[in-house]
Parts: C-alpha cells; sequence; structure tokens
C-alpha cells in the first residue's frame, strides 16, 4: 500500500515491483555454528559469549590486564572455601562473570607464581601440612571457574550481585532511573540473548506488550546447585547417594521457585508504577467509553422503542391478572365463609346433640350405661355427616325419650357397623400381607409364630438391646421362659424372625404393637373402676389412672425422681408422681414394679445363658 502524500507532495510510480522469488539459503558461518554449539551443548548464549571472547582474545596473548589481589587472601579458610569469592582469590573482582577462560588461567598462573608452598617454603615461610594451607582456595578457585558449568552454579550466586526488588515508592517517583538499571542487571539471567529494553516515556504500545510480555515469560539459566548442602560424593552407599540428590533436587527446585517469584515481583512491581501503562489504560479507556457511549445511545434509542410496545403488553396482562387475582380472592373468601359456616353449623350439631342426650341423662338409668351411652354420643359427633347431625338433632327435639333414644341407636348401629366393615378389611389386609409374608420363607425356621411370640419377641428386643453379651441366645432363652405356646426357639429362629419383622409394613408393626398394649392393659386391669354418684361432665375420664405407653422422657422423670426420694422419704410415691407430669401416685407405682419384673427377667435370662457356656 502506498503511503498518502503530504500536502504539496504527489505520490508517483516510477516502475512495478518484481515478482518475489523463493529462494533455497543454506545456513552457513560462524554465527550459525554458534547456535549448533549452544544447542548441542545445552548452553545458555552468555556462555557462548563468553567462549567468543576467549577465541577473539586468541590473537592479542600479550594483553595485559590488571589484577587485583585479595587483601585477605592469606586469612582465608580453606575448609570453607565454598564461601569464599573465587573470582577475588584469582585477582579478578573488577571483571566477575565478563572474564574469559584466558584472563582466568592467566590470572591463576601469576597466584600461583608467587603464593605456591614450594616458592613460600624456599623463602623461608612456614607452610600449613595437607589441605590446611590457604593455596587450597586458589586450587578451589581455578577448579571452578575453569569448568563451565561449575563456574555457571558460581555465577548464579554470586555474592556482589545485588538481588533487590524497588519498592512501589521508589518507582512512582523516579520510574526509568529506579527501574531500568535493576532490569539490565537481571537480563545478565536470560536464556535468550535478545533482551529488550525498558524504554523511553515515548515507547509505544507495542515495545511496552513486547518488553512486559518477556519478562512475564522471563526464561533463566540461574540455578543453585552450588548452595547444595550435602555432597553426593561424600555418600557411603548407594541408598545414602539416592537421598542426597532427593534433598537437593528439593532444595534447589525451592530455590528457583523463590528467583522466579523475586522476578514475577519485580515485574509486577514496574507494571504498576509504569506512568506508560497508566496512560495506555487511560487512552483505552477514553475509547471504550467513547464507543460505549455511542453505542448505549444507539442501544437506549432503540430500547425506548420496544420498551413502549413492552409496557403496553404489560399493561394488558396486568389488568387481566388483577382481574383473575381478584376473582380467586373473592372465590378464596367465599370458600373460608362456607368453610366457617360449616364449621360452626357442625360445632353447634355436636353441641346440640350432647346437650340433648345430655338432658335425657344419656337414656340411661345408671351411670355404666350413661358412661357407655356417653362414649357413643362421642362417637356419633366425630363420624355423622352435617346432614345426618341435623336430622338427628330434629327428631330428638321433637320427639319423646323413647323415640329419641330409638333414633340415637339406630345411628350408633348404623356407625357401629360401618366401622365394624372398616375394620374387617383392614385384618384382611394385614391377613394378605402376614399370608405373603410367610409364603417368601419368613417363618423362622419353620415354626409356628402366634401372635404372643410375636409381641414377646418384640419385648425381648427391646429389654436386651444391642451390645448384650450372647444376644439372641439371651433372647431366645427369655422367650422360652415365658412362651406359653410350649415352642422352643433358637438364635437362628430368633434372628430370622426378627429380620422379617424389620421388612414388614408399618401398619403390620403398629398393630402388633396395639395388641400387645391391649394385652398388657388386660393382664393388668384387675379392678373394676368405681363408680361414683357425682354427675360425669361432658369428657368423661375414668378414675383408673392413664393406661397410655410411657413416654422416653416420662421414663427418665420418673427414673429421676426415683433417685431423688429413697425409700425412707415421707410420702415418697407422692413426690415422684409431683415430678412426672400427667401421671398419677398408681401410674408411677405400677411402671416401677414392671421395671423391676423386667430386670429380674433380664438377670435370669443372662445366669441362664452365662450356666450353659460354663458347661
Amino acid at each position: 500500500m502506498l503511503l498518502e502524500a503530504k500536502n504539496g507532495e504527489e505520490t508517483v510510480v516510477y516502475k512495478a515491483a518484481a515478482a518475489s522469488v523463493q529462494v533455497l539459503v543454506e545456513p552457513v558461518g560462524r554465527w550459525f555454528e554458534a547456535y549448533i554449539r549452544r544447542r548441542n551443548r545445552n548452553l545458555s548464549a552468555s556462555f557462548q559469549e563468553l567462549e567468543e571472547e576467549e577465541e577473539s582474545s586468541e590473537d592479542e596473548e600479550d594483553e595485559e590486564f590488571q589484577l587485583e589481589e585479595h587483601p585477605m587472601l592469606r586469612t582465608l579458610d580453606p575448609k570453607d572455601w565454598k564461601n569464599q569469592d573465587h573470582y577475588a582469590v584469582l585477582g579478578l573482582p573488577h571483571l566477575r562473570y565478563k572474564a574469559t577462560q584466558r584472563q582466568i588461567k592467566a590470572a591463576h598462573k601469576v597466584i600461583v607464581l608467587k603464593h605456591h608452598p614450594d616458592k613460600r617454603k624456599a623463602a623461608g615461610e612456614q607452610i600449613a601440612e595437607g589441605d590446611n594451607d590457604y593455596f587450597t582456595c586458589i586450587t578451589k578457585a581455578i577448579e571452578i571457574l575453569s569448568d563451565p558449568v561449575k563456574r555457571r552454579a558460581f555465577d548464579s550466586v554470586d555474592p556482589t550481585f545485588d538481588n533487590t526488588v524497588p519498592s512501589k515508592g521508589e518507582g512512582k517517583e523516579k520510574f526509568f532511573e529506579v527501574f531500568s538499571p535493576v532490569f539490565e542487571r537481571n537480563a545478565r539471567w536470560s536464556s535468550k540473548k535478545t533482551v529488550p529494553s525498558l524504554g523511553t516515556p515515548d515507547s509505544s504500545f507495542e515495545e511496552v506488550d513486547s518488553f512486559y510480555t518477556f519478562w512475564y515469560n522471563f526464561d533463566s539459566w540461574r540455578e543453585f546447585s552450588y548452595l547444595d548442602e550435602e555432597e553426593k560424593e561424600k555418600a557411603e552407599c548407594r541408598d545414602e547417594r539416592r537421598w542426597i540428590e532427593k534433598q537437593n533436587r528439593a532444595s534447589r527446585a525451592q530455590r528457583k521457585k523463590e528467583e522466579m517469584n523475586r522476578i514475577r515481583t519485580l515485574v509486577d512491581t514496574a507494571y504498576s508504577c509504569d506512568p506508560r501503562i497508566k496512560k495506555f489504560k487511560e487512552e483505552e479507556k477514553a475509547r471504550k467509553e467513547s464507543e460505549k457511549k455511542a453505542k448505549a445511545e444507539a442501544k437506549k434509542r432503540e430500547q425506548e422503542e420496544k420498551e413502549k410496545a413492552r409496557q403496553a403488553e404489560l399493561e394488558v396482562v396486568r389488568l387481566a391478572k388483577e382481574k383473575e387475582e381478584e376473582e380467586a380472592r373473592q372465590a378464596a373468601q367465599q370458600a373460608k365463609k362456607e368453610k366457617e359456616i360449616q364449621k360452626k353449623a357442625f360445632k353447634k350439631e355436636r353441641q346440640k346433640l350432647r346437650s340433648t342426650c345430655k338432658n335425657w341423662n344419656y337414656f340411661a338409668d345408671n351411670e355404666v350405661d350413661s358412661v357407655k351411652m356417653m362414649e357413643e354420643v362421642e362417637k356419633l359427633c366425630d363420624r355423622l355427616e352435617l346432614t345426618s347431625l341435623q336430622s338427628l338433632n330434629e327428631i330428638l327435639a321433637s320427639g319423646s325419650k323413647e323415640e329419641s333414644k330409638a333414633a340415637v341407636e339406630k345411628q350408633v348401629e348404623e356407625v357401629n357397623i360401618q366401622l365394624q366393615k372398616e375394620k374387617e378389611s383392614e385384618a384382611q389386609a394385614r391377613q394378605a400381607a402376614r399370608s405373603a409374608e410367610q409364603a417368601s420363607g419368613g417363618g423362622g425356621g419353620g415354626k409356628g409364630w402366634n401372635e404372643e411370640d410375636l409381641q414377646l419377641l418384640i419385648k425381648a428386643v427391646n429389654l436386651f438391646p444391642a451390645g448384650t453379651n450372647a444376644r439372641w441366645e439371651v433372647i431366645a432363652n427369655y422367650m422360652n421362659l415365658h412362651s406359653t405356646s410350649g415352642m422352643k426357639r433358637t438364635a437362628k429362629d430368633v434372628i430370622n424372625k426378627a429380620k422379617n419383622l424389620q421388612k414388614l409394613d408399618p401398619l403390620q408393626k403398629d398393630e402388633i404393637n396395639r395388641k400387645a398394649f391391649e394385652k398388657f392393659k388386660k393382664e393388668h386391669t384387675s379392678v373394676p373402676p368405681s363408680i361414683d354418684k357425682a354427675t360425669p361432665s361432658e369428657r368423661f375420664d375414668g378414675s383408673e389412672g392413664n393406661a397410655a405407653p410411657w413416654t422416653t422422657e416420662e421414663q427418665k422423670l420418673l427414673e429421676q425422681a426415683l433417685k431423688t426420694y429413697p425409700v425412707s422419704t415421707p410420702e415418697r410415691w407422692e413426690k415422684i408422681a409431683a415430678t412426672v407430669p400427667g401421671r398419677s401416685k398408681k401410674d408411677c407405682m405400677k411402671r416401677y414394679k414392671e421395671l423391676v419384673e423386667m430386670v429380674k427377667a433380664k438377670k435370669a435370662a443372662l445366669e441362664q445363658v452365662e450356666a450353659k457356656n460354663k458347661k
């Protein structure tokens, strides 16, 4: 594309460009050879520079360079050679990592000629025996710096290198003066030869973006094997050598991670303080705001039109919804009123029936018949529909006592017949379920189980909970002691039947529990309730006590009261009954006797099992 001509100038095409031609080029030359050597030897560009400098200095063999002898060379500890500055030992602290191999060898030659033990011994100087002489430090220095791998390891932990990262406060005031030397200093660790510079305040967005992309993906050749605390060459066996290598790898990885975190912190700090980034962000924000504003205006006009149409539709929907809600509300109110009216009518008719029967003394001549008729009247109040109640009340209001009694007895008979039918249907359903259960192989080892045995099994399972020693043998012995069927049960029979009971329908379980409670009530009700001459209330309550099963909470209260009030306490059972709400003195005494019997039975069963085990 041709550039646009400036004012007063013209654009002229002198000659058409020739068509591009594809040419096969063979890579040659010293730069290609240097690249191949670095790739084959897995070396960085910095080491390549060192080799190139060494090669270029071959023609300058007579070049003189200044040596700076270490002022404390004679005081160095040979055993602490790892912490010494090898460049300073050889007199090259001013060149450091830039020193060539020829310069290192020349410096070593000069130092050796001056400090060799033979030279110093000939001069009459006292020489330390073995490796205790400081000359060992010179030997270690040339050993490290003459080996490219070991030299790279030492250069990675150069003690003179500044690892500090400028703070945000320093960078915001003088960004380029502060961060430019820091990035130049850390560029020596780059595996890539070309490292972009920080730039100037006028750098373009592409240049700044390229700089931060390079540093955010910085590839460092710096490694920390020189700081290994253990030397695997000192290991006495293969396992110890492997352990040392594992420890060293972990230590190197940790230091490498810290180094990359340092570089990342440096780049993040520079990015946050860079005024160019702030300027680019403001420009980008302004551009996006202008585009957003233009889009918003166009969208606003479009939405205004859509909103008008939508509002019209919503208004129609709203009116229709309000109308529907109003109709539903009125229907609900009407249904509620009808329900309240029906409820009041039910209450009125039931009260009327109770009052009428009460005025006729429940059509009975003695207290027992009166109580029985009272229960039948309550049954009518619960079972009859509103129309039936109204019809019955009209008959009672207009008829005589005999007619009223006949009408009530007729209704009672019909209700009882209906209840009987419901019970028969439930019994048939339970019988069918029981037959299916027995057909599925749940007969408990082929031995028949009657209702009494099932109730006794449930009682024994609750009496001997999980965790009881030889639980199922104890339950089997308990059943054999108390069963009236004469059938001897084994632990296997009991286990099979208990599993089958767990699979039963909840209605069948409730039926078994209900029959057990009725049997218990029948056995423990030996004295008929006394008849008092006083007129009973509408909600007649018998005087034989509360026959409902004891709940867990009532059981806890009873046990606590038995502990609180010992046998020597006067009026003990009155106080115990006062602590158990809803239970009388008679109920508490009866429950206590039952618990004593259960404990005795449990002890007897356990003793019998222990006796068998001893045999």
